[in-house]
């Protein structure tokens, strides 16, 4: 039976970037799928959803392989918080995060699309932001321009420093891939992992 390779269905650098401190050989796949949030659902059903269907987009394309599929969004007040996109959005995201709790949901799936299996999970993490200046928010979007990044931030760079407090079993799960829980998932496949 030939060896199934690794696909990760993003094209995210910072997921790209995570993956690789596991040391395995893989390969980068544009999901290209509609993220429109659906009547009534619900914030972890949504980034569970996405996950799965950015994972089977990716499958359709990728035979005998392992496929990475994750998708996140920011909960504030039950409000869910996407990507700001530009820097009006980013200045209100993180205008309304001060001094508040920001809960991160990161979908995580990986599909053996051999066998049309996938195991799916959510990972929450919880982050304290401590009051905001104006003055601060401005020059941190300025130096790091996250629009592209749930919340308005990037916690792997300056934007830990908007931060009080972060709850959460895996820190990796803020920057878009959490690696303990797929490392779990990837052992289930066979995938080895010191």
């Amino acid at each position: 039976m030939a060896q199934k390779t690794l696909v990760l269905g993003s094209t995210s650098p910072f997921r790209k970037a995570l993956l690789q401190r596991f040391n395995l050989d893989f390969s980068v796949a544009s999901p290209d799928i509609d993220e429109t949030l659906q009547e009534g659902e619900t914030a972890e059903n949504y980034v569970k959803r996405l996950s799965l269907e950015k994972a089977r987009a990716v499958a359709e394309e990728h035979p005998n392989s392992l496929i990475i599929g994750s998708d996140q969004c920011s909960v504030l007040n039950g409000i869910i918080r996407g990507k700001p996109g530009n820097h009006k959005n980013a200045v209100r995201q993180l205008t309304e995060s001060s001094g508040k709790r920001v809960t991160f949901l990161t979908g995580l799936c990986l599909l053996n699309s051999t066998e049309n299996s996938y195991q799916l999970d959510l990972i929450p993490f919880h982050v304290d932001f401590r009051i905001l200046q104006n003055k601060e928010i401005e020059s941190y979007l300025l130096a790091e321009q996250p629009y592209s990044c749930a919340g308005s931030f990037k916690s792997e760079g300056l934007g830990i420093t908007l931060f009080k407090r972060m709850h959460g079993e895996d820190p990796t799960s803020l920057i878009g891939l959490p690696l303990i829980r797929l490392a779990e998932m990837l052992r289930k496949e066979g995938i080895a992992l010191p």
